[in-house]
Order: structure tokens, then sequence, then C-alpha cells
């Protein structure tokens, strides 16, 4: 805990208006907006214009995130409004993403909630465990607790390279190899990503929250052992992306900066949750490392780029949300738990960042992204298949619930 009495006015500003932030401009969107009264569940896209396209088809991400937003939501605020939302994403994703046949979950539905896209996408299930047992620590319901433990099953099951370890990237929807393993068209198509670890990680980390089981500890200390072996680039202290079964790097020599500064502080909360101070003790260098290398994305007026690609001078210069919004919590995580005072003016000069340039005080929710030359990126969604309330609204929760 950082104990700064000079700071103490600016986190209680930083407190008081990430709150604002989050349920006025953010939940406010999801809850006026996006709820599907016809057809269930919530709809799949309002575009970068604000046009609602209710026949759009419903995708996991998007709703897993929706149910951990918003159980998240009622476990800091406790709004009952904010539990219905919760709830209602709880059973419209059993309904109609639990796959009952095979297990796992479906990668989309159609917009009347039937199977679209059945493969199955480890990332994916990651998520339904992440949002499930968010509700069950929000509520303590055993139905959602049952239902992500039987997910992480499925992920030891059918994902686990016994061979070279770590987790593969996708099967058939009845666990067979897949050719196409990608999380969408801009990925490359490797058996392996950080993107993937990092998100059955963090579910993994939220699920021992609620299910203190010592073979879920011994799955998440696993993931961990990957990361700082394999995939943490010793000699950049960068996070590599993609992944040949055995480990060897593919996909080009990429840096992701919004992707090291998010890693570095869910890497830290895995070892803080998981009390292993052996553990914790060999995080926190590498956390400290990962942060720093972030930093080469640092923009003069505070944002961070989203990724480079090394082998071509290709610099994806959009400001994206989510990037900004990982970097505020990367950066006050290095402030609270590190005394990182320089930290902390990087996190608060992001989150200005966002309050000018992203937030759409108009509408609600938030841009994509800004152009490089700064004009709003409308091309991509304000809610859709990847643009969902998960990043920003943690963003603010996380601001709300630390002890600086």
């Amino acid at each position: 805990m950082n104990n700064c009495s000079v700071c103490s006015d600016t986190i209680a500003a930083l407190k008081t208006s990430a709150r604002q932030l989050l349920e006025d401009n953010i939940l406010r969107f999801w809850l006026e907006k996006m709820q599907d009264y016809e057809h269930g569940g919530f709809y799949g896209r309002i575009d970068g214009n604000n046009r609602l396209h209710p026949e759009a088809d419903k995708g996991a991400i998007l709703n897993a995130r929706i149910l951990w937003t918003f159980s998240a939501a009622y476990r800091v605020l406790g709004k009952q409004e904010y539990l219905n939302m919760a709830t209602r994403a709880k059973d419209y994703f059993m309904q109609h993403f639990m796959d009952q046949t095979y297990g796992g979950v479906f990668w989309s539905v159609d917009y009347m909630g039937r199977p679209k896209d059945t493969r199955k996408q480890f990332y994916a299930i990651g998520f339904a465990i992440y949002g499930l047992s968010e509700y069950a620590r929000s509520t303590g319901c055993p139905e959602a607790l049952a239902a992500a433990v039987s997910l992480y099953e499925c992920i030891e099951q059918h994902a686990i390279d016994h061979e070279w370890g770590g987790y593969i990237e996708a099967t058939t929807r009845s666990w067979q190899p897949i050719g196409d393993m990608r999380l969408s068209p801009h990925d490359a198509n490797y058996p392996k990503s950080q993107n993937t670890h990092l998100h059955i990680m963090e579910p993994y980390t939220n699920l021992l929250r609620v299910w203190p089981s010592e073979r879920l500890r011994l799955s998440l200390r696993n993931i961990i052992r990957i990361f700082l072996n394999c995939i943490l680039n010793r000699e950049t202290h960068h996070l590599d992306l993609f992944f040949e079964n055995d480990w060897t790097r593919g996909g080009g020599h990429l840096e992701s900066y919004g992707h090291d500064i998010e890693c570095s502080w869910l890497m830290h909360e895995a070892a803080i949750v998981m009390g292993d101070q052996d553990v914790l003790a060999e995080m926190e260098p590498v956390v400290k490392m990962v942060a720093r290398a972030s930093e080469k994305g640092l923009q003069p007026d505070g944002s961070m780029q989203h990724e480079a690609n090394l082998d071509t001078g290709h610099i994806d210069d959009d400001q994206q949300w989510w990037v900004q919004a990982e970097a505020v919590v990367g950066f006050l995580n290095l402030f609270q738990h590190f005394s990182d005072r320089a930290a902390l003016d990087k996190a608060l000069r992001c989150y200005d960042y966002i309050q000018h340039n992203l937030v759409d005080r108009e509408h609600g929710e938030w841009y994509w992204s800004r152009r490089p030359d700064g004009s709003v990126n409308r091309d991509d969604d304000k809610a859709g298949f990847w643009k969902c309330p998960y990043h920003n609204g943690r963003m603010c929760l996380e601001i709300i619930e630390r002890e600086f």
C-alpha cells in the first residue's frame, strides 16, 4: 500500500471521477441501449455511428464480459439494477452459449440465440469462467460456480499440451483438431498465444477466489511458470505474442505495449491471489520489468500505442480504448505496490487522455479509438463482438477498489 499523503487528494478525486464515469457513461449505456427485450440477452452490435444492428450475431466474448462487468459492479457498488443485469447475462449465457452436448461454450449465436459458430476457442471459455466466477463471487450462486468449474475442467481436459506445456488455442465443437485457430482475422494462426494464456490465467485467478482448489492452484502456478519461462522475452522484457507448440516464437517480431502493461498487473494479481510468497518474490521484479518495457508505447499526450512490428517497421498508432484503460490500471498497480510516484503520473496523464479523447459524452460509452490525425474512429464498433464494457469498466472498478 502506498501512504503518500501528498497524493491523497489526487487519489480521492480520481476515485470520485472513476465512479461517475463507470455509472453514468459506461454502465448506463449498456443498461439503456444494449438489452434485447425481443429475443433475450443483449444486442450483438452498435456501430461506431451509434446505429443499432438488432440482427447482429451475439458473441461469447461480449456476453461473458457483460456478465463479468455487471457482476463486479454489483459486488462493489451494491445496486440492484446491476444485479438484475448480471443475472440476465448469467441466465442468457448459460441457456444459449453453454454447449449441453459436448461441454464448453459456443463462439457465437445468432440474434435469436441459436448456435452460429460452434468452435471451441479456449480464450472464450476463459472469459466464461471469468464472468461466471465473478457472479458466484458477488452472489454466492452455486449454479454459476458449478458452471465455472465445469469449464475449468474443459480447458484442463482439452487444451493442455502435455508434451511442451501450456494451452492450445482452439478445437472443433467436439474437441477435435482445427486448422484455423485464430481469435480474429487480425491474428497470426499459431497453436499458442500470449493472449489466450493471459485470459486463462485471469479467470483461473478469479475462480480461485471462490473455489480454493489445490488443483486449480497448481494450474495457476503452471501458467505463471509459462509466462516467466516461455512468453517473457528475457532480451527485450516484452511479452512475445504467438508461438509454435514447442514455444518457438512465431508471427514475426511483434511488441504489444497494451498487452505488456495489462499482463504486468494481471500476472501480479495472480501471484498475490495464489498467496505463495516464493512465487510473488519471483514475479514482482518481472512485473516492474514488463511495465517499464511497455512504456516504449507511451506518447507525449499521455496515451499508449497498441503494437509495433519490428520486422516491417509498422506501428499500430490508433489510440485504442482498451490499451488506455489497461495502461491506467498497470501504472496504478506500480504506484500502489511499489510506491512509484512516476507511475502515478503516467496513470493520471493517460486517464486525462481518456477523458478528453475517448469518452462519448453525448451517446455514452467510449469510442473505439482516436486516429493518428486526432479524428474519432467510427469505422469500428461502439459495442460489439470485441467492444465490451470490460476493459473500461474494470479500469473504473480497479480505481474504486484499490487501497492506495
